[in-house]
């Protein structure tokens, strides 16, 4: 037990920086009686959601229920990521960030280890939050979501203030909302690293990557051979996107904190299921709505010459 207290304080200091480096470079879980309390067939509990991606004609859409005795609810999630969808290619902020504040509950149920990089997406997602705020106080200014953004704007920004310049009522209503105002007020330094909406939506793009994959892995069901672990799976995932972005220390920190994650069973009890076949279902419906969302944050990123952002 010595030596294996000694190897979990090492990795817990690590994790520590690994918190506020997370981003930037680019469970305690209550064993409640979630199976106990679980009735799919009560009506009150069911939240009837939409996919247009999954929505069978002849069956109609699937069904996500509320799980009982969870934080994270993975109905919730959905819901928020269906209600963030705008126009034909915009992501409404709002709903975007309240997607967030549940895959944060989601990170922090799989353990300490794991709640630490959480907190720094959670920093992110306020620094939004509060730039929405303050646009709220300035005089408001129209905007065309038709507008293709990268066109005459802006972008030699001299070192300007970011909240000094902050002016619309809807400036933060969806992400092209918010790349045109940036960039016409010259808020976006593409040089160097600021607390603009633009760059800061970007780091939880890529998370966001890395999350959709991870719980696409999960979703999985193998042909051959025995399930691999979530914990193999998290890693992997983790070095197909985010460790692009992040020095050789964040990535062995992370990849240390992902031995930490629980076993699948964990999962199973997390979004109220049975077995792997009920969790593929609840899954692949959770990825496609990510999927969605972060496709139509790409283009929107990518068409104003924003994916590199320092």
């Amino acid at each position: 037990m010595g030596v294996k207290r000694k190897a979990a304080a090492a990795i817990l200091v690590l994790l520590l920086c690994l918190g506020s480096l997370w981003i930037k470079g680019g469970l305690d879980y209550h064993w409640d009686s979630c199976l106990k309390g679980y009735n799919q067939g009560h009506k009150d509990q069911l939240h009837h959601l939409s996919n247009s991606s999954e929505a069978d004609e002849t069956k109609g859409p699937p069904v996500l229920s509320l799980c009982p005795g969870q934080n994270f609810q993975v109905s919730v999630l959905v819901s928020h990521l269906l209600a963030a969808r705008a126009y034909t290619s915009d992501v409404l902020l709002q709903p975007y960030l309240s997607s967030w504040d549940e895959l944060i509950k989601f990170m922090e149920s799989l353990g300490s280890m794991v709640s630490l990089i959480s907190k720094e997406i959670e920093t992110k997602t306020s620094i939004i939050r509060h730039l929405a705020l303050l646009s709220e106080r300035g005089p408001e200014a129209e905007f065309d979501p038709d507008m293709q953004s990268g066109h005459s704007v802006n972008t030699n920004l001299g070192g300007k203030n970011v909240v000094g310049t902050l002016q619309g009522k809807g400036a933060y209503n969806s992400v092209r909302s918010m790349i045109w105002t940036e960039l016409n007020q010259g808020i976006v330094d593409f040089q160097h690293q600021t607390d603009s909406g633009c760059r800061t939506i970007l780091r939880l793009h890529r998370a966001l990557l890395w999350l959709k994959l991870f719980l696409q892995k999960l979703a999985e069901t193998p042909t051959t051979g025995r399930f691999r672990s979530p914990s193999d799976l998290c890693r992997e995932a983790y070095q197909s996107t985010l460790a692009h972005h992040h020095t050789w220390f964040v990535r062995r920190a992370a990849e240390l904190a992902f031995i930490a994650l629980p076993e699948r069973g964990f999962f199973f009890r997390l979004v109220c299921v049975q077995g792997q076949e009920e969790l593929s279902v609840v899954l692949t419906r959770v990825v496609n709505a990510i999927g969605e969302i972060y496709d139509r944050t790409q283009k929107a990123l990518e068409e104003n010459g924003m994916l590199d952002l320092p």
